[in-house]
């Protein structure tokens, strides 16, 4: 673990400030990933500004009937919270199936947006990654790949996002609000992750000196037919290999709208709207299914240990619609 400063704000002006002081500055405030990428030599932040007095750890509705969510708000309150139960149980499903209880209890809603790949390479500070040091190669293209990515990657990498809140966030969604040098602004957030391309060290389009203050979740929750579905390698405390966030709004066996994000496929949270407003009007059976995941993996790929996923997907998001529908799709195909 390299040598660095420590200093602690109090307003998010002063984080900025503090933040903007030194090129290799890092925010901290759970720390659960952050310490893991110290220790193991793969991040070398001179200077660690501590958030945790900031004023961002409230959870309210705003003046439109949006539900806003401070950065600061720990992942086990946001699952647990009574508003986030009864409006937004997609989102508490997700978070309640990562990690450990331990862990949910530091960690927070900005730090899990922030999270690195878990790739073994990326990890590992003898072996060369274009993610840890931009154009010194991509072993998990020829080597141990089989966590990584079908869809989105680049020849430069091919990690995935192991969130599975961020999978959730993505499908109902929600808007980042972030704060810099140069006042707010609000993504999307379908627009704050990016893919690889040639820039695989840059993992969102958040700004070199800014902070997330806040998520803001719309009034659409899929409150009645809404699931999360994590296949992993064990049962508690893996990483998905995939999972689904799926949320469904029915009228008798016909989609009126249908959000589908999946997660452990790309370098983001994976959605395509193209392939969700073809499931508008269509009755939910197995062979709009088929269509729909055929549609949502056109273009995906798979490596030497992880093309069993790509079939992989097509399962989980149909045993998804299966649950948030609470009816079986083989039984009302034609």
């Amino acid at each position: 673990m390299n040598r660095f400063s420590y200093t602690r704000a109090s307003a998010v002006p002063q984080a900025i400030d503090q933040h903007r002081s030194n090129a290799t500055a890092a925010f901290i405030a759970g720390g659960t990933n952050l310490v893991d990428l110290l220790r193991e030599d793969v991040t070398h932040p001179a200077v660690l500004v501590d958030i945790n007095r900031l004023p961002l750890r409230q959870i309210e509705t705003t003046e439109s009937g949006s539900l806003k969510i401070g950065a600061l708000v720990t992942n086990s309150a946001v699952a647990y919270d009574r508003a986030v139960a009864a409006r937004y149980p997609l989102l508490a499903k997700a978070i309640l199936a990562g990690a450990s209880a331990q862990i949910r209890n530091v960690a927070t809603v900005g730090g899990n947006l922030l999270q690195r790949t878990r790739c073994h390479y990326f990890y590992d500070a003898g072996t060369p990654c274009n993610k840890r040091e931009p154009g010194t190669g991509c072993p998990a293209l020829e080597g141990v790949n089989r966590i990584h990515a079908i869809l989105g990657a680049s020849d430069q990498c091919i990690a995935v996002h192991p969130s599975d809140m961020c999978v959730a966030l993505a499908a109902l969604d929600a808007s980042v609000h972030l704060a810099g040098k140069d006042g707010t602004r609000t993504l999307p957030f379908a627009d704050f992750h990016r893919l690889p391309g040639d820039t695989p060290n840059i993992d969102s389009n958040l700004r070199d000196d800014e902070l997330i203050t806040a998520i803001e979740l719309p009034k659409q929750g899929f409150v009645t037919h809404h699931a999360y579905v994590k296949v992993r390698d064990r049962a508690s405390y893996a990483f998905a290999l995939v999972s689904a966030a799926v949320g469904v709004e029915l009228d008798g066996d016909t989609i009126v709208n249908a959000h589908c994000a999946l997660g452990g496929v790309a370098h983001k949270p994976w959605r395509d709207t193209v392939a969700e407003d073809g499931l508008r009007g269509k009755r939910l059976d197995a062979a709009t299914m088929r269509d729909f995941a055929a549609m949502l993996l056109r273009g995906a790929h798979g490596y030497r240990d992880n093309a069993f996923k790509i079939e992989l997907a097509a399962r989980v998001v149909a045993r998804a619609f299966e649950l948030a529908t609470q009816r079986s799709i083989e039984e009302t195909a034609p």
